[in-house]
């Protein structure tokens, strides 16, 4: 055997043992272990390489560190509510609500996600009016804006925002903008120099330490959320860019769920910021009611838990609460997701609500952003269609909408995909709402959406062309690292 020879089988063989040690160290599930395992051996001298930028776990260490006393108010708060809840005492709103106190429950206790019943909403399907009211709100704070996004580019929209944002900062608001380091990777100083220089404040959540060589790259921070004055709050698909506004010739026209919030719950979508905010900024915010003032003029009706979940958790807190609502369901469960790869037990739930006579409806779109996401997503739909679930494609322009509706009761918009990179490896946010009027309304969305849709059915999935039943395979083989 040549030397070089020698050198490959040697690397091959080290790199073989290096990976499955790591990743059996780690515990991994069955699936994400075969998947890196075949990227070890098909990347030969570089899979290892691969595996430690992509393929490590995030370390379980605490996090979020808070200091003592901050936020006892809110722990207290929680626990008071656990209580009530674990006695049958707490008071709902909705009666149609009360059937629903075993999953308010389950969100108090796996996430300490306070249900509060004062909210009201107002939903955004398109940008520009998403933009033109949160940017008049932005101009009219008094106290401070935060916000949170996973992308924001240095486009005509990155520009205005910054611009509002240097405005206020020097009018004497306080400004603190923090955006994905991966998300944001296009953000330069330059761009965000005006902004500094006025006193707003910017961090990027988990840079790379290292120029060009980030071992965190695969933990992302996919959440998007402003808060204004501690009274209005934003959550839903939308980043900052001008693809969300339509502009991307490929795309085109962009479709998303997005959520103006007023009430108590904006309390947790404060919190919320605060905690990423001094993980990643090097001046950490000090708690003060300042940033969560009385809310004497909330007069809603709407309940609203918010729910967090992420990779420094094993806890999967919003996929629990997405499977509690399908197993909740009796007559209907709607489903919007640009990216579907669920985990077997996702699927599961579906396949066994559809199997139960639930109208089970899931839309995808009908065009790709991400080629191998894309197959792997048709893929699964593949079973759903046999199990009875009516597939639907959008085709109007890109789909990024996030919500999912449960028998004109339960709903839910925020920034997870049904995917297993938002249930376990992104740092993600969701908005769960226990109001019949607001599920109808995004019910109706969705019903309106089906008219830009093309049903795809089972004798059509049947008989696809074998190079996409191939690439199909290959994408669902490694969908446990999508």
């Amino acid at each position: 055997m040549a030397l070089s020879e020698k050198i490959i089988v040697i690397v091959t063989i080290g790199n073989l043992i290096l990976g499955a040690v790591l990743i059996f160290m780690e515990r991994r599930n069955i699936a994400a272990t075969w998947a890196w395992l075949m990227v070890l051996l098909f990347l030969p001298g570089i899979g290892f390489i691969v595996y430690l930028i992509f393929g490590h776990k995030l370390s379980k260490k605490k996090l979020y560190r808070l200091k003592e006393g901050e936020f006892s108010h809110f722990r207290a708060a929680v626990d008071r509510q656990k209580q009530l809840l674990a006695h049958g005492e707490l008071q709902v709103n909705d009666p149609e609500m009360e059937k629903h106190r075993d999953m308010i429950f389950m969100n108090v206790v796996s996430d300490g996600a306070y249900y509060t019943q004062d909210n009201t909403i107002q939903v955004f399907k398109e940008g520009h009016s998403l933009f033109e009211l949160m940017f008049k709100q932005m101009e009219e704070a008094r106290e401070h804006i935060h916000l949170l996004y996973y992308i924001l580019n240095d486009d005509d929209l990155g520009k205005q925002l910054i611009q509002l944002l240097t405005k206020k900062a020097q009018e004497g608001v306080e400004v603190r903008l923090l955006y994905d380091a991966v998300g944001s990777s296009g953000v330069s100083s330059r761009f965000l120099r005006p902004l500094v220089e006025a006193g707003g404040e910017v961090a990027s959540f988990f840079p790379a330490k290292i120029p060009f060589l980030n071992f965190r790259v695969n933990f992302r921070n996919h959440r998007k959320l402003t808060i204004i004055d501690g009274k209005i709050g934003y959550i839903g698909g939308f980043n900052i860019g001008d693809e969300y506004l339509g502009k991307d010739k490929k795309l085109g026209y962009w479709r998303d769920t997005h959520l103006l919030i007023e009430g108590r719950a904006v309390y947790m979508l404060q919190a919320r910021f605060f905690l990423d905010w001094n993980l990643s900024a090097p001046k950490r915010m000090h708690e003060s009611l300042a940033y969560f003032p009385e809310l004497h003029e909330a007069e809603g009706t709407i309940g609203v838990q918010i729910v967090s979940s992420g990779p420094n958790s094993e806890k999967e807190q919003i996929k629990h609460a997405f499977l509690k609502m399908i197993y909740k369901a009796r007559k209907k469960i709607y489903l919007q997701t640009p990216y579907f790869v669920p985990d077997e037990s996702m699927l599961t739930a579906l396949k066994m609500a559809a199997m139960s006579g639930v109208d089970v409806r899931v839309m995808v779109p009908g065009r790709p952003d991400h080629l191998l996401v894309f197959w792997a997503t048709h893929s699964y739909l593949g079973d759903l269609l046999k199990s009875g679930v009516r597939c639907f494609l959008y085709e109007k322009g890109f789909m990024h909408a996030k919500a999912i509706v449960v028998d004109t009761q339960l709903s839910s918009v925020g920034t997870a995909n049904v995917d297993i990179r938002s249930f376990k490896l992104n740092f993600e946010t969701n908005a769960f709402m226990y109001d019949s009027q607001m599920a109808k309304e995004l019910e109706e969305l969705f019903v309106s959406d089906l008219a830009d849709c093309r049903e795809m059915t089972l004798g059509e999935y049947v008989n696809r062309p074998l190079r996409l039943r191939l690439l199909e395979s290959l994408a669902r083989l490694l969908s446990p690292l999508l």
